[in-house]
């Protein structure tokens, strides 16, 4: 049988050494029924804790947080009055002292023996959990097998990365109880984590062990100071060569073109991956990270042209996965960046039905209300509403084959002509290559390629990560002066 840790367990496997300090005080004991009375009582001896939650101050990797870290043990982890007050009161002098906030439930949720009056503190402790989010604060949550109920729909769903054990049982129903309630077991396989994280509901998992380094990693780009050590010159912009764009889109389109994974692999440091909407869309097509260009902290979205053409066209939820994105950069004032590469946007029945047209004006208008600093990138192709989605951020940039258009060249020839045949014309008349957008005022830079990408990939990583850096670095200099 596999251990689970226990509250305490977790913490020492994952603070620094002597960095522990406890903000518990004693549960006042009160009248209760009897049976409910040694019910506690035994739950304090197996547990150790004399309630379900333990909850402190510590540091992790050298940061310090505030900690919510359940104890399954007592009475299945299950939130009563005492338990929710103990969460609210520590996550509110988190807020209070300005601590990032990492959570760790394990629970089947509400506790049965005290009903109704403790099943509405998950309300209490949701708005505590929503000021410290609405302060700038970071919210980390691991969740622990099990996490159900009551507890996995309030607080243990509402962080700004969510991660969870390997093989946990995540979700709303507790399995025991759909079957007594239903007459047939619950489908295998649903209610897990590594399940929840290919269907977009969770960011990832991790063991009880790596938590230690994965929190101060994204601490580190979601808390931590927004610039560090870089030797990034600012002034990247060059005036673009004048070339045949359609001879870019053919390059653009080269199957070893490096997309926004290899961006982030060779040109980003400290990165830290998402995973889809966090609302159980996986969004194969849009990636989603905290990252770090040139030493600047940021939040990534970027589309993913291969992923499009394994998993099908950039379509809503990859969309809304990008406003995820853009809601975490917004919440915490981490600079954005946006990268375009995409063929195109779905066309389909299903994708009308599921707000397509919707995704693309609300990304539209998420981005241009951002004040944060935002880099567009546009990395290769970049074609119709799905690539002008990711567009208006306050600053654009493009790689020299880069390019930018209504439709593919080929369906405006198609609209115009009646056949393909001129799509190359149609690409030259549109000004749809990078010389044309710098030109036009599209984008203020390109980043030249020497020669194409796909010829010395590693290479166009790097000049675009710090085209990427002196651009964010331009604007937080700004900003700076005029603050």
């Amino acid at each position: 049988m596999t251990h689970r840790p226990g509250a305490l367990e977790v913490i020492e496997a994952n603070v620094d050494p002597g960095s522990w300090q406890s903000w518990d005080v004693p549960v006042v004991p009160v009248d209760r029924d009897p049976e409910y009375e040694k019910a506690l009582f035994k739950a304090r001896e197996r547990s150790g804790t004399d309630e379900a939650v333990v909850t402190g101050r510590a540091r992790i990797g050298g940061h310090d947080v505030a900690l919510v870290v359940s104890e399954f043990r007592f009475l299945g982890g299950s939130i009563g009055r005492d338990a929710a007050e103990r969460i609210v009161t520590a996550v509110r002098r988190a807020t209070a002292e300005r601590l990032p906030l990492i959570a760790a439930p394990s629970s089947g949720g509400t506790r049965m023996q005290e009903g109704t009056p403790a099943f509405v503190t998950m309300v209490d402790i949701s708005r505590a959990v929503v000021e410290h989010k609405a302060a700038g604060l970071p919210y980390l949550v691991y969740l622990r097998h099990p996490t159900t109920g009551g507890v996995f729909a309030s607080w243990g769903s509402l962080g700004h990365v969510t991660v969870a054990e390997p093989g946990a049982l995540v979700g709303f129903l507790g399995p025991s109880v759909y079957e007594a309630l239903n007459g047939r077991p619950f489908p295998d396989g649903v209610q897990v984590a590594e399940n929840l994280v290919a269907k977009g509901v969770i960011d990832a998992v991790v063991t009880a062990d790596q938590l230690a380094d994965v929190a101060p990693r994204a601490l580190t780009l979601l808390a931590g100071p927004l610039v560090r050590a870089t030797d990034v010159t600012l002034d990247t912009a060059v005036v673009a060569l004048a070339r045949d764009p359609w001879d870019s889109i053919r390059l653009s389109r080269h199957p070893d073109r490096p997309g926004v994974r290899e961006l982030l692999r060779v040109g980003a440091g400290d990165v830290v991956a998402l995973s889809g909407t966090g609302a159980g869309e996986p969004g194969q097509g849009m990636v989603c990270a905290l990252a770090s260009f040139q030493g600047v902290a940021c939040v990534v979205i970027g589309q993913d042209r291969r992923a499009q053409a394994r998993e099908g066209p950039l379509g809503p939820g990859d969309l809304r996965a990008a406003r995820r994105g853009m809601r975490l950069a917004q919440q915490l004032g981490r600079p954005l960046v946006c990268v375009v590469d995409t063929p195109g946007a779905e066309l389909s029945a299903e994708a009308e039905e599921r707000a397509l047209a919707g995704e693309i004006a609300r990304c539209l208008a998420d981005l241009v209300q951002l004040t944060v600093p935002s880099v567009s990138v546009l990395l290769g192709e970049g074609c119709g509403g799905g690539a002008l989605a990711l567009l208006p951020s306050r600053a654009r940039i493009a790689a020299e084959h880069a390019w930018l258009a209504p439709l593919p060249p080929e369906g405006a020839s198609v609209i115009l002509h009646g056949s393909t045949r001129l799509a190359a014309d149609m690409a030259r008349r549109q000004r749809v290559g990078s010389h044309e957008l710098l030109t036009d005022g599209v984008v203020q830079a390109v980043v030249p390629e020497p020669v194409p990408a796909h010829e010395n990939p590693e290479d166009f990583c790097r000049r675009v990560s710090a085209a990427i850096g002196a651009q964010l670095l331009q604007q937080l200099t700004a900003h700076r002066q005029r603050s």
